[in-house]
């Protein structure tokens, strides 16, 4: 569609590393997730970012807040979400992720035809992440996620770290017949891939496939000046939450939906709308809401 001057804000409630020892105020249970994703809907976002945490042994110690790509924690994450959605006459597109690094390919995917979000995460590179741990994502599962979204009808959001990982995208897109336009989601300042500047924002948006829509996040220190770029710069949207930053300003810790506040205020200063749930669709292309009930597509996963 031809550009408008909608923004579109996403809210990354949770992640999978922040832990309440950092920021309290970071959701772990469905409710927690659910409470603060329509909270942040009614402040004027459109998309919400899923992770999900469990608690689980590890090393001989119990973890409360664990990452996990428990099916049964993505359900009941979805369904809360759903359920008060409903409740509140609440808009939101749901964007379950599909992670990266040590979960098997079969638990990355099984939640994709179980819950049918209407977005899903797609990282189209395995990176050194923080130069700490590989975040791998390897070609075999990436045909299969390519392969996946197509068939459950799922709009991807490409992740991009660097710039060769639009190329990559790219490639994908291309090989599965993935329904254009393709989503960019610049994620910028992990250490290891592009660091967050403007210069290197620039770079990376003169570098966009044709007719793609992009999207910004700067993880950290650089979450304001990232936004306050992708503004100048003419975003489709701004990703912002817990996830990718724990502070509102210098020592002081956020919530989720102080840092939506933000992104809305600052994007009005730059003269821009905010755009619904509905129109986030229209932008971003996607044709089905999931909030309906529909017949499903399984596919079945088995554990190898």
């Amino acid at each position: 569609m031809a550009k408008t001057n909608k923004v579109i804000i996403q809210v990354c409630v949770c992640g999978a590393g922040t832990k309440k020892e950092n920021a309290p105020t970071v959701p772990y249970t469905a409710d927690e997730i659910a409470e603060q994703t329509i909270a942040c809907a009614k402040a004027g976002a459109s998309i919400v970012h899923i992770h999900v945490r469990e608690d689980k042994e590890v090393d001989g110690k119990m973890e409360i807040g664990y990452k996990s790509m428990s099916l049964v924690q993505f359900t009941a994450a979805v369904e809360a979400i759903r359920a008060l959605s409903q409740k509140e006459g609440i808009d939101i597109i749901i964007n379950l992720t599909t992670s990266g690094g040590e979960y098997e390919d079969y638990k990355r995917l099984q939640h994709l035809s179980a819950l049918r979000p209407e977005m899903c995460s797609f990282d189209p590179n395995t990176l050194n992440w923080a130069n700490s741990y590989i975040f791998e994502n390897s070609p075999r599962f990436l045909n299969y996620l390519g392969a996946e979204v197509v068939k459950q009808d799922v709009k991807p959001e490409f992740e991009i770290f660097d710039t060769g990982h639009l190329d990559s995208a790219m490639y994908y897109v291309e090989k599965h017949g993935i329904p254009k336009p393709a989503h960019m989601q610049f994620i910028m300042g992990v250490g290891g891939s592009m660091p967050g500047t403007s210069l290197n924002l620039a770079f990376m948006v003169s570098k966009l496939p044709e007719g793609s829509t992009w999207s910004v996040s700067g993880i950290g220190r650089c979450h304001m000046d990232m936004m306050l770029a992708g503004l100048s710069m003419g975003c489709d949207g701004l990703r912002v939450g817990l996830e990718d930053n724990i502070y509102y300003s210098r020592g002081v810790i956020a919530t989720n939906l102080q840092l939506v506040e933000r992104a809305v205020e600052l994007s009005k200063i730059a003269g821009r709308e905010i755009a619904t749930a509905d129109e986030a669709r229209d932008i971003l292309g996607i044709t089905r809401n999931c909030l309906r009930d529909e017949k499903t597509n399984p596919t079945t996963w088995f554990e190898p």
